[in-house]
């Protein structure tokens, strides 16, 4: 009778439990409206979107995946838990890890008399498969939305080239995977244990699956916050290296276990390519630290301690080449997107994109000068000028275009007071020469 009583009891004492956490992670969770502008073509189009984020501290700090708020977003409007809404700000954004930060309006929040809770965040390292896990957010638009599941998996890997508004993410981070029922609207919401404690970033659902959805733990998330807080955006170092797991060599079992991760592939150009580095090298240790990269999820740690490098740092790599065994050194260089900055000339018709040090080397240019025509509109100077997609502008009235900056002063000028701006152009490796005309 004795047990009978004490197993009576255990939900109630569970059920309290989680009422109590959840109190104050439901007071904030916020939902975020967000209006968006891109180009295309030469045009602005304005589109309208909805996550969620979850407050993080007293100065209205929110969290967010890089997919809903970003440097697109032109207007951000957030939903408390109170049902008012309030403005909000873009602090800083990661597509590497899919996480944004935003800052509540505080002078509308006190002018107004406005309240809100923040979370307290939990350790995603402590988490274990079959733990139950709650995401909260606002999927389809429904605020203060909860769903019960499990932690399905709490090293999941998987990289996404052109995740976030075709920028590249998932290179540094393992997910969790959860069968917690996240929707589009999810995004950004957090990922709780039954004490309300936010251990992950809810991000994605997989399409044409059920219940598998994926979270970026929310240690993680820590780093990125204290990063885009300080700074805006987060460094990371670039060594050029492409790595992959070594199980898929046949050979791979003659090495020692637990040790190597595959170099699959190197980026022309790029430190790891001038130190010699080839596709099926084995690197062994990191500044003497070894490395174990055998399975695809041991590789985000890996290319972790590579970002986290310092730029500029002299880097050692002890690397085995056939039957040979060699330690280089390298000068680590920052690490860029493949898509560089866009900005639209309007009065020209012209949308372009920053030629980036990755870009350059992915399309053998000698350099990173230029700018990518990503769209010209019919019928104004930059198309009846005969520019269009794809082509590289390399200077404008003879400057060559090592930044935006050159073409912002430029077009600057144009507007002011009309004149024909001359302008070179790579099309299809050939250099033309376009005037633009008022």
């Amino acid at each position: 009778m004795r047990l009978l009583c004490l197993l009576l009891a255990l939900p109630l004492v569970a059920s309290a439990a989680v009422s109590r956490g959840f109190t104050r992670l439901q007071d904030a969770v916020v939902r975020i409206d967000v209006r968006d502008v891109s180009i295309e073509s030469g045009v602005k189009r304005f589109t309208a979107g909805v996550g969620s984020g979850v407050i993080l501290s007293d100065d209205g700090l929110i969290l967010t995946n890089a997919h809903v708020a970003s440097p697109r977003s032109v207007e951000l409007s957030i939903t408390l838990a109170s049902l008012e809404s309030v403005g909000a700000k873009l602090v800083g954004w990661d597509h590497w890890t899919d996480l944004a930060l935003l800052r509540l309006d505080l002078a509308e929040v006190k002018r107004r008399g406005l309240k809100f809770a923040h979370a307290d965040l939990g350790d995603s390292d402590d988490l274990f498969p079959g733990e139950s896990v709650y995401a909260v957010g606002t999927p389809f638009g429904l605020a203060r939305t909860v769903t019960h599941g499990i932690i399905s998996n709490n090293r999941r890997f998987f990289e996404d080239d052109t995740g976030v508004d075709g920028y590249e993410t998932g290179a540094f981070n393992n997910w969790l995977q959860t069968d917690a029922a996240i929707n589009p609207g999810n995004s950004g919401g957090p990922l709780v244990t039954d004490d309300g404690r936010v251990v992950g970033i809810n991000a994605r659902g997989y399409i044409g699956a059920n219940e598998l959805a994926f979270a970026i733990p929310v240690n993680v998330a820590k780093r990125v916050i204290a990063g885009l807080a300080r700074d805006g955006s987060i460094t990371r170092s670039y060594l050029g290296v492409v790595l992959g797991p070594l199980q898929i060599l046949d050979h791979a079992n003659a090495l020692k276990q637990n040790t190597g991760v595959l170099i699959n592939s190197v980026d022309s150009g790029s430190p790891a390519a001038k130190a010699g580095l080839h596709p099926g090298d084995i690197l062994l240790a990191l500044d003497g630290t070894p490395v174990d990269g055998r399975f695809p999820e041991q590789l985000p740690p890996i290319q972790d301690l590579i970002a986290s490098k310092a730029v500029g740092a002299t880097v050692k790599l002890s690397v085995k080449h056939g039957d040979q065994t060699a330690t280089l050194a390298l000068v680590t260089e920052r690490l860029e997107s493949r898509l560089g900055e866009e900005w639209d000339f309007e009065k020209w018709g012209l949308t372009v994109r920053k030629v980036s040090r990755a870009f350059a080397r992915d399309h053998q240019l000698t350099d990173d000068i230029g700018l990518i025509v990503m769209g010209a509109q019919t019928g104004f100077p930059a198309a009846v000028a005969g520019l269009g997609r794809g082509d590289i502008i390399t200077t404008i009235n003879h400057e060559p275009i090592v930044s935006l900056e050159v073409a912002r002063k430029a077009y600057d000028a144009f507007v002011g007071m009309p004149a024909p701006v001359l302008i070179e152009a790579q099309q299809e490796h050939q250099l033309s020469l376009h005037i633009l005309k008022p």
